[in-house]
């Protein structure tokens, strides 16, 4: 039977569905990227790869891709040979390390990719267990990948006005104007996905996606319904939504002291090495912490979107209250209430109404590559339509980006 794989090519987490062939997703699976050992930062491993650690990185993404292949096809009760194509796509820094081309010209200016068309990758240079070739999506410019491509493939007839925002380590950003999108990057960090968070982890068992606020009491959300873990995205956001609301993190996102809040929340603040630290789950054998260094990191990354999306407005001659619909996908799950996204002022507030979101856009887009008769024309077509808008050291972008920073 003709079956079908996608794979989401992520910094921090490798994604992957098995189709039927009918384009029906028979199971999901995820697994985090082997490569965190060589830093939670895309740049950090293009450093070291253009420094000579390219074949180990590519050898390291290779295991992780076979082993999310196998299981895949594993629990799925098929066999490899049922497999009839497979694709996968990511950020021009993911996709380079697999197919371990050079990555200077993404290093350093004019940050342009080593290569702009779909690759067709044969079984001798990559073998994830199949016998079939695997497509790699095309790159669009230095800082925008086949994941944004493959997002935008699955996105058909949609009004003038519409953004999407793909959350991850690098967050692509895209504006539909009736005949061209526009498109372009903010580098976020690995904020959103759990990485250089203390507590951190990717949305498995025991990760908390959820937290509301009952009187004086955190009331958590856990992936799997057993004990917290640690914090995914979505629960990051929620987490710092609730702190907010709560007082206990004022708008330029300081952890208040306990001292300094007049309710009994101040029982979830506690003092960590010299500052204070948010206490959101204390058992026997653990406690879990979201400390100082965390929010400024989750500072960083919304406030890096956050301006993204305003120039990104500004240049396709849109302004916030005029956007028709704003899409979001990536690393914040299924959905974020309107309240959590504006108590961290992810978004400018005359979007927040017209927000919804698309789980796992990346994996959606390649589905229909994959299964559609018309796959390669529409992403051919596709390709015609985007032009590239580098934010990187734009004025605005430097003097938006601090303003961002608030909550």
């Amino acid at each position: 039977m003709n079956r079908h794989i996608a794979l989401d090519l992520g910094t921090t987490t490798l994604a992957g569905r098995l189709l039927g062939p009918n384009g029906d997703v028979l199971l999901e699976r995820q697994i985090v990227n082997p490569q965190h050992q060589y830093g939670a930062d895309i740049l950090m491993r293009l450093q070291q790869a253009h420094d000579g650690a390219g074949e180990e990185l590519q050898a390291l993404l290779v295991i992780g891709l076979r082993s999310l292949v196998a299981e895949l096809v594993g629990k799925a009760d098929c066999i490899s040979d049922d497999i009839v194509s497979i694709a996968v796509a990511g950020n021009p820094g993911m996709s380079c390390l697999l197919c371990n081309l050079p990555v200077s010209s993404l290093l350093f200016p004019p940050h342009k990719p080593p290569y702009k068309e779909l690759l067709c990758i044969p079984v001798s240079e990559i073998d994830l267990g199949l016998a079939v070739p695997l497509y790699v999506f095309p790159l669009i410019s230095g800082f925008v990948g086949g994941d944004l491509v493959a997002c935008l493939l699955d996105l058909l007839d949609v009004q003038p006005g519409t953004l999407l925002i793909d959350i991850g380590t690098n967050a692509e950003l895209a504006l539909w104007d009736g005949s061209c999108w526009w498109v372009t990057s903010a580098a976020a960090g690995p904020a959103f996905e759990g990485g250089n968070i203390d507590t951190g982890m990717v949305l498995v068992d025991g990760a908390v996606t959820d937290v509301q606020l009952h009187g004086d009491r955190l009331q958590l959300t856990v992936a799997g319904g057993g004990q917290p873990r640690g914090l995914c995205g979505s629960g990051l956001a929620a987490l710092v939504a609730v702190a907010r609301q709560g007082g206990l993190i004022d708008a330029s996102g300081r952890i208040l002291s306990a001292d300094e809040v007049e309710t009994n929340l101040e029982h979830y603040l506690v003092e960590r090495d010299g500052s204070w630290a948010l206490r959101f789950h204390r058992s026997a054998a653990s406690e879990l912490l979201l400390t100082q260094e965390d929010l400024r990191n989750f500072q960083l990354a919304k406030g890096a979107v956050q301006s993204g999306v305003q120039v990104l407005l500004e240049r396709g001659g849109f302004s916030p209250e005029n956007v028709s619909q704003v899409l979001v996908t990536g690393a914040l799950g299924t959905a974020l209430p309107v309240e959590v996204l504006k108590r961290v002022a992810l978004l400018p507030e005359p979007m927040l109404d017209k927000t919804s979101f698309i789980v796992n856009g990346v994996l959606a887009g390649l589905q229909s590559y994959l299964t559609a008769a018309d796959g390669q024309r529409r992403l051919a077509d596709l390709l015609n339509t985007i032009q590239p808008f580098p934010l990187s050291g734009t004025p605005a972008f430097e003097r938006l980006f601090m303003a961002s920073l608030e909550f």
